[in-house]
């Protein structure tokens, strides 16, 4: 008689579950870091210039 081998099981549904779960925090971080490196400074720059674009026509 040949020993059996255990079967593989929950393997595929631990691997999905590792998949999103790497994807999302990474895509949270890197959306996180995208937006306080770059997007608020460059948001900040623009209105500081809209800022003293509109004082020099007042004067």
């Amino acid at each position: 008689m040949i020993g059996q081998i255990a079967p593989i099981t929950g393997k595929f549904r631990k691997g999905v579950i590792r998949d999103i779960s790497v994807s999302l925090g990474l895509g949270t971080a890197l959306g996180y870091a995208y937006w306080h490196i770059f997007h608020i400074p460059k948001a900040t720059r623009r209105d500081q210039f809209y800022l003293k674009l509109a004082a020099e026509k007042e004067n």
